[in-house]
């Protein structure tokens, strides 16, 4: 029989003084449900003064913006406890520590990151962390590449992708980057304003074998343990600091595919600017994103290119040159998930406050035109876009 079942609020305390790992557990007294995501509760454990002192997350069994319609493994929660805990192993500065998890019960303990802020409600209100992007990449190369098979032993590896098999949390991903947005589907959601550019998207047949392409990478990809959801509100902020959370998503697939994530949130906020701040005001609020979409390839790139040269494991792989050769094509996969990104957090299930909190209607749908557009044509033109200032060109002349 199974023991799990659903936390309230003075469950979560209870647990967390038992796995909290503080020095005074009977100080932890109240829990907040914080949860405002798409999946699990979450609560912040405080203690007699208020303070919070630790995370309580358990993954509930059905998707949670959905309801008990939409039924979920709570295998999920064992994944993001276990890739969160991989990932800390090889960058433990800029992922969110794990303090105890519980298969069974869905459910993990970790560290309190109170002296941090969500990175997307802080781009929202138009805050710069001018680190941020540089640690990102520095946290995508550690864990991609320690993962990969330039540095896993390949018997090694294979067993993992057997571990981090995630069929159901997969599933999600493939309806909602690579079908729904392309098809008229209840999932779907966007303003009837968009239906024209909706269906010129529908009907642009280039568009859709490109996007058939990026799908089938994902689905047979298995490249390196993925965060598998690396977006701006999947990652904490502080001054000089970065914190990736929420891997539920975590298995392994196309190494681009993180990297891709990542940048597509960045655009989002871009295309979002003029309806945030004001149409002089983005000005330079763009030139920030587009220099964090350089600083975080590059961080990425460079790091991940070091790490090849003096930790490769595989003799064929460290073939001097190879590295280089593969990580072109993990840039080109890249620009077109970033892409396919900035589609389904424009129309499909899984909106952004970067479009969704601009108030007039008028504006964010001109910006909600732009993220299309522009992930159009980034799918499309992915394989000649040859380097990130490339990239960037295009972005400015898509804009």
């Amino acid at each position: 029989m199974s023991r799990y079942y659903t936390f309230t609020a003075k469950d979560a305390v209870e647990y967390a003084r038992q796995f909290g790992g503080v020095a005074d557990p009977q100080s932890l007294v109240t829990a907040d449900e914080i949860g405002d995501g798409n999946l699990n509760l979450v609560f912040k454990i405080r203690d007699t003064a208020g303070k919070s002192r630790v995370i309580v997350k358990q993954a509930l069994p059905y998707v949670r913006c959905v309801g008990e319609s939409w039924p979920l493994t709570l295998d999920r929660a064992r994944i993001e406890a276990e890739t969160l805990i991989i990932h800390s192993q090889y960058c433990p500065q800029h992922t969110v520590t794990v303090l105890h998890h519980d298969a069974e019960l869905a459910v993990m303990v970790q560290e309190d990151l109170s002296d941090h802020h969500i990175w997307r409600s802080e781009l929202v209100q138009g805050k710069y962390y001018p680190q941020a992007s540089a640690q990102l990449g520095e946290y995508l190369a550690q864990t991609l590449f320690h993962t990969s098979d330039f540095f896993q032993n390949a018997q090694s590896k294979k067993a993992e992708v057997s571990r981090f098999t995630n069929p159901e949390l997969c599933q999600i991903t493939e309806d909602l980057f690579f079908t729904d947005p392309y098809v008229d589907h209840e999932r779907n959601n966007f303003d009837a304003v968009l239906q024209p550019e909706v269906d010129a998207l529908r009907a642009d047949k280039p568009l859709r074998l490109a996007v058939a392409g990026l799908k089938h990478r994902f689905l047979s990809k298995a490249e390196a343990l993925l965060h598998g959801d690396i977006h701006s509100g999947s990652i904490f902020v502080a001054e000089g600091k970065l914190k990736a959370i929420d891997a539920e998503f975590g298995y392994y697939g196309p190494l681009g595919f993180d990297p891709g994530s990542a940048m597509g949130n960045l655009l989002l906020n871009y295309c979002g600017l003029p309806g945030l701040v004001g149409v002089r005001e983005a000005a330079e609020g763009r030139e920030q994103r587009l220099k964090d979409v350089r600083e975080l390839w590059l961080s990425f790139s460079e790091r991940f290119l070091q790490l090849a040269r003096d930790k490769s494991q595989d003799p064929t792989l460290a073939e001097p040159g190879y590295a280089e050769v593969f990580l072109q094509e993990v840039w080109h996969d890249a620009v077109g998930y970033c892409g396919a990104e900035l589609i389904r957090r424009t129309i499909g299930l899984a909106h952004v406050a970067d479009l969704d909190s601009i108030k007039e209607a008028a504006m964010r749908a001109d910006c909600q035109r732009h993220a299309l557009s522009l992930g159009q044509k980034l799918i499309l033109t992915a394989q000649q876009i040859s380097d990130v200032e490339s990239l960037i060109a295009r972005i400015r002349q898509f804009s």
